[in-house]
């Protein structure tokens, strides 16, 4: 079982009749799926996603690939393949079509209609090459078979990728629900085909891998949702992901047939549903939406809302209403259904919103304690299903953290895949293969790219570290004038402070310090106002830790006149 070293170097030449494949994102973590494939000089990419942010990246609006390996080759990409429309996918398209826009987009019907809605909005009109389960498609030098999968949006497909190094076989994010709400099940006919032809490389979804059993099929689910909808007193407010179509199927369906009306709340929301409406995979039930201006004309009890906010993001609209900063309150009575799965690393941020929602007087109804959700990933039953079926010469685990990956390239082990053979890579990772073999050979950059607003990979770590300090420790800003001549203090030094829990008498100590430390500086003939300035934070910086055990973050002004 070989694995990434710290000391990787940069890959040499892909041999002429080698596969290159590079994941940009999605391996030891969950989203940021991209990965490159290279072949002849051309290159093939399969989904671009995004990550979302954690509390220890304050401010951050979403977190990218890195396209730095591709930057100087983007002539050379073919097209972008898109396994589903999930914003782990698909979120971080705009940016990349910023840099080349007439890369085509290859993807099903509704992906390509989400993915359209998406850049209509960052001002795109994108290049975009619709195909369907079961078509085959030459994308340069790549044979393109596209296979259906089961998730939790509708629509999704793997991909089989085939060159003369090789048949990959590219699962996309998938599960194996035998009961699917729309009938569309996971192609295992097809995958087994593939298996018999001669699979060199799987790439499998592992989001699951620790999972054992098999996945509760989504039929089981509307009977809770109509239950929880028929029992609620007054408002029933739906919190999921924006692209659930099945999960808010299920909510038409019971609101419906319990005689409530049902309004969208989120741009995304309606956005994607309104989408999802026009093509025929939302089924609406005529006079059931109203408007949200229409809301407080209806009894509390005739009301459905679906929302976004299930992992406790703080923009969205339920962690707002649970703050009190939405226009509709949680009042006394109201039901609220998170009908999601916890990302791993949000389990803080939904909890927050759990306890302001239930201080307001509602009832909580989470994966945790009623059948509300279920999993759009195959578990460890499905995965060895998958592994039988295809019997892989070589093995990647991928879309997943370490415990993830490691946890299905156990099961690969276990069902005959050579240990040699199954390669356990991380973002960045540079993986060839040659005469049937697939090995890391080096690394590239992977690093993330943050988006802060309207700037983009402007925001590094040494920000984000400064951002932390100043979020748990404050701030103390020093400004003192000197003569430019002799170097005296002609004015200050003046100290103020933001956060650091220090009161303003007790800088009264500080100052003697400062002006001791700039005399005597002034003595030894120092006058280079950054050195002076250092020489300010280090003695303020050691007299607040001795004094208040605090690290502040220390901004020293120092200016000649």
């Amino acid at each position: 079982m070989s694995h990434p070293h710290p000391e990787l170097g940069a890959p040499p030449p892909l041999p002429s009749q080698g596969l290159r494949i590079v994941a940009l994102g999605g391996l030891g973590e969950i989203g940021r799926n991209m990965t490159v494939f290279e072949f002849g000089g051309r290159l093939l990419i399969v989904d671009c996603g995004v990550l979302f942010p954690e509390e220890e990246q304050p401010g951050v609006d979403l977190i990218l690939p890195d396209f730095e390996y591709i930057r100087d080759r983007l002539d050379d990409v073919e097209a972008v393949v898109l396994t589903h429309a999930h914003e782990d996918h698909i979120g971080a398209v705009p940016y990349l079509l910023r840099e080349r826009p007439d890369i085509p987009l290859v993807g099903s019907r509704l992906t390509l209609a989400l993915i359209e809605a998406k850049l209509t909005e960052h001002r795109i009109r994108p290049v975009l090459r619709q195909v369907a389960e079961g078509e085959r498609l030459n994308i340069g030098p790549f044979d393109c078979e596209f296979l259906a999968v089961n998730h939790s949006i509708p629509d999704a497909l793997a991909v089989a990728i085939r060159t003369p190094a090789g048949l990959v076989l590219g699962t996309g994010d998938f599960k194996m629900d035998q009961l699917p709400l729309d009938g569309r099940l996971t192609d295992l006919g097809g995958f087994a085909r593939l298996g018999a032809e001669g699979i060199d490389l799987l790439m499998s979804d592992s989001t699951n891998a620790e999972v054992p059993g098999f996945v509760t099929s989504e039929r089981d689910i509307g009977t809770v949702i109509d239950d929880v909808v028929r029992t609620a007193e007054k408002r029933v407010i739906l919190a999921c992901f924006a692209s659930h179509i099945h999960r808010v199927q299920q909510v038409l369906d019971a609101a419906h047939a319990n005689g409530r009306k049902v309004c969208m709340v989120g741009r995304s929301m309606v956005r994607n549903m309104g989408v999802a409406r026009d093509l025929g995979y939302l089924r609406v039930p005529a006079g059931l939406m109203v408007e949200q201006k229409q809301i407080d004309d209806l009894p509390p009890e005739k009301i459905v809302l679906i929302c976004t906010g299930s992992q406790g993001e703080p923009m969205s609209a339920l962690s707002r209403m649970a703050n009190r900063d939405h226009q509709i309150r949680i009042t006394e009575g109201d039901t609220v259904v998170l009908a999601s799965s916890l990302i791993p690393g949000n389990e803080h941020a939904v909890n927050r919103v759990i306890n302001g929602l239930t201080r307001w007087g509602a009832r909580v109804v989470h994966k945790g304690n009623a059948l509300v959700h279920v999993s759009g990933h195959a578990p460890a039953g499905e995965l060895l299903y998958v592994l039988n079926l295809t019997k892989p010469g070589n093995f990647i685990p991928i879309h997943g953290e370490w415990r993830h990956l490691r946890a299905h390239a156990r099961l690969a082990e276990l069902t005959g895949v050579p240990k040699e053979n199954i390669v356990i890579a991380e973002d960045g990772v540079v993986v060839d293969l040659v005469d049937g073999q697939a090995k890391i050979v080096g690394a590239v950059p992977a690093g993330y790219v943050y988006v802060d607003g309207t700037s983009v990979g402007e925001i590094t770590e040494t920000s984000l570290k400064d951002r932390r300090i100043l979020g748990e420790e404050g701030f103390v800003s020093i400004v003192v004038a000197l003569d430019s001549t002799t170097g005296k203090v002609v004015a200050g030094p003046e100290i103020h402070a933001r956060g650091s829990g220090i009161d303003a008498e007790g800088f009264d100590e500080v100052i003697a310090r400062i002006e001791s430390v700039l005399q005597e500086a002034a003595a030894n003939g120092v006058n280079d106002v950054h050195q002076l300035g250092q020489m300010v934070r280090r003695a303020v910086g050691k007299w607040v830790s001795d004094s208040y055990r605090r690290r502040p973050m220390i901004i020293p002004v120092v200016v000649e006149v």
